[in-house]
């Protein structure tokens, strides 16, 4: 066995492999860039090696820099994570020529699978179906177009080294066409070093489900059951779990045996994941072969008790597999909840900065640990409270898990999970998270990958996530307030005849659009067991274990457990629970009577100006001044954690002028141009 690794990544992904690395004795290496020298890997591994400058094209990207830190550490092994240089057979190949073990599959076996034309290839030629599509290097938008059409549209446009949704794109015309060639390119270029661009026929309506495969250097392949990955945006997945409540167990079994058969085919000696497209009728196609870890593999540990990056160091140190397929446990149901760093009611655009609070919600599960027999909770995360999320890098925050012993309760403790995750100086994904597991298709497991594209076709917005029942925010708002006033009370030195004194009439006003709030009438008294809120008859007992200034809020609620969000904003209250997010202010009922008087101040009008919606370089101005555009025009293009952001013009109108030049690093709502 390894007495010292390397971790080639960052991140999550390199704090999951340093857990396993320390439960088995083995000492490990942390590699950083300048943005990541205060990171959470850095700290929890025994050293760490400066790779170069914040451009992961500059430092994780650099293979050089990786191996000769290695080398200066005495690392006898390189674990490269997902992502970067995972999947590169170049790498897998230098690493083994300078000496070193590369925890992963042979670069051979990368060479057949990690690409995804030649997997292809291979797929055809041991005869498993494939989709339609045109597999070798296409050079120019032109050609795209041509074959598209030949194809017949819709299209996926995929980078060759693609991965995680990067260099990806569903085309379902000729425009669409040529303009995704174009940024797939860009974007495999940037972020895999390779632009390599191929077409296939996109079938819609699909699933997305993979299977975990594990193989040793002794000729012994297994699969771990599936993973159901359909719950997508943008080709992204948002929500894993395992098994899948679609396929059947004759299903089950035919595509683990193909993985298998496909894996056995390249002498596969490590993790890797067979994905499948699976249609209505539970026929399958293969689709890649991802030739790392995945970022879901904690779903199957969950189901499986299997550790599976103690099963990637085991192999790649010539261990064999210890089990059979036989021996391979199905238990219970998992979820995974990817909490990335992006805004939902702006488009889900990347949300940087610093993490002024992060407070995961208790864990009971811990990765490289055992499986508890009640399953429970796990959080994976790279971060830490104060810490920055940078723009270089993917947007993941954590990866939320959850077990139970059947699908709705692995559903109930994930939506009680992200109630108690507290994210605060950037914004998070949390109330789409809660939104998506709320909804009845989602519930009862009949869904595909199209599920947010068709539910969600124009966007996210906060009425997306109806509350069961409001008057339990209300009532919550008035009890913090009934106990801000209580404490008021006991202030020392207040004159005689003069104190505070609280009353049990109150009405409770939730902000609205535009100035029109919501009144809520409200009797709110202190009980012997917490607060009392009565709204409009109904009557809300509270016992709140929440203390002042701080945010997640737990307690019974008519004798029913609860977790949710309350923090002052202002003179408002913010109260989050379920998804659903208010803010209200609580006064006296004269109070409420006079607000109802003051005037709306309306917001300064900005149309005239393109407004950069993220933090980000801008990589192109693509307008002029005194230039005419139309609506859905090219106006620039942002770059953030990884992806290329198109900003078009929502209307006509002719530019004015260039506020910002291409190369500048801009802020949120920082002017681009204006318009006449």
């Amino acid at each position: 066995m390894f007495k010292k690794i390397l971790i080639a990544n960052r991140g999550e992904i390199a704090c999951r492999v340093i857990k396993t690395a320390k439960r088995m004795g083995i000492a490990t290496v942390a590699v950083y860039s300048d943005a990541d020298r205060d990171a959470r890997h850095v700290e929890l591994a025994d050293e760490a090696v400066r790779l170069g400058p914040a451009p992961s094209r500059e430092s994780y990207l650099v293979a050089d820099k990786i191996i000769a830190a290695a080398k200066a550490t005495g690392a006898q092994a390189i674990h490269p994570g997902y992502g970067f240089l995972s999947e590169n057979e170049d790498f897998a190949r230098r690493v083994e020529e300078e000496g070193l073990v590369f925890i992963g599959p042979k670069h051979a076996s990368i060479a057949a699978m990690g690409d995804k034309i030649a997997s292809k290839k291979l797929a055809g030629e041991a005869k498993v179906n494939t989709i339609p599509g045109w597999n070798a290097p296409i050079e120019t938008p032109e050609q795209a177009v041509k074959i598209a059409q030949d194809i017949g549209y819709p299209v996926m446009i995929k980078a060759s080294a693609g991965g995680g949704g990067k260099g990806l794109r569903v085309a379902f015309n000729d425009k669409e066409a040529f303009e995704g060639f174009s940024s797939c390119r860009n974007e495999a270029r940037n972020s895999f070093g390779d632009d390599r661009v191929f077409i296939e026929k996109f079938v819609e309506s699909p699933r997305h489900i993979e299977i975990q495969v594990l193989g040793d250097a002794h000729g012994h392949v297994v699969f771990l059951h599936e993973r159901e990955c359909s719950i997508q945006r943008r080709h992204q997945k948002v929500i894993e779990e395992a098994p899948s409540p679609f396929i059947s167990e004759a299903t089950r079994a035919a595509m683990g045996a193909q993985a298998v058969a496909l894996a056995k085919a390249v002498n596969y000696q490590s993790a890797g994941t067979v994905e499948f497209v699976v249609g209505k009728d539970q026929s399958f196609y293969f689709l890649e072969m991802n030739t790392r870890l995945q970022v879901e593999h904690p779903v199957t540990e969950s189901i499986t008790g299997i550790d599976l990056v103690e099963m990637m160091i085991r192999v790649a140190a010539g261990e064999k597999l210890p089990f059979t397929q036989e021996q391979i446990p199905r238990r219970g149901w998992a979820i995974e909840c990817r909490i990335n760093a992006e805004d939902p009611f702006r488009g889900f655009l990347p949300s940087t900065g610093r993490l002024v609070r992060y407070q995961p919600p208790p864990t009971t599960m811990e990765a490289a640990l055992p499986m508890p027999e009640a399953g429970g909770v796990r959080v994976d995360t790279g971060v830490y409270e104060g810490g920055e999320i940078p723009m270089h890098y993917d947007s993941m925050i954590a990866k939320l898990i959850v077990h139970g012993a059947t699908r709705g309760e692995a559903i109930a403790k994930m939506r009680e999970a992200l109630n108690g995750f507290v994210i605060r100086g950037v914004n998070s994904n949390i109330p789409f998270q809660a939104a998506l597991l709320a909804h009845p298709k989602f519930v009862s497991g009949d869904f595909n990958t199209g599920f947010i594209a068709e539910h969600y076709a124009q966007g996210f917005k906060a009425e997306d996530v109806p509350h069961a029942d409001p008057g339990f925010l209300h009532a919550l708002a008035a009890a913090a307030w009934r106990l801000y006033r209580e404490r008021a009370v006991g202030i020392s030195g207040q004159l005689d005849g003069h104190g505070v004194s609280v009353g049990e009439d109150a009405v409770v006003v939730v902000k609205g659009a535009a100035g029109q709030h919501l009144h809520v009438p409200a009797r709110v008294a202190l009980a012997e067991a917490g607060v009392q809120v009565v709204l409009g008859g109904q009557t809300y007992a509270l016992q709140l274990q929440w203390r002042f200034g701080g945010i997640r809020a737990q307690g019974l609620c008519n004798g029913q457990p609860f977790t949710a969000q309350m923090e002052r904003q202002g003179l408002w209250l913010r109260v989050e629970h379920n998804g659903t997010r208010i803010e209200a202010q609580v006064m006296s009922p004269r109070a409420a009577e006079l607000m109802r008087l003051m005037p709306f101040k309306a917001p300064a009008d900005m149309s005239k100006f393109l407004l950069s919606p993220m933090p980000g370089p801008l990589v192109d101005v693509a307008v002029q001044p005194g230039q005419k555009v139309l609506a859905g025009e090219r106006l620039a293009v942002i770059e953030a954690m990884k992806m290329e952001n198109i900003l078009t013009a929502t209307q006509d109108g002719v530019v004015a002028e260039l506020l910002a030049k291409k190369g500048e690093s801009l802020a949120v709502d920082q002017p681009i141009l204006s318009f006449r």
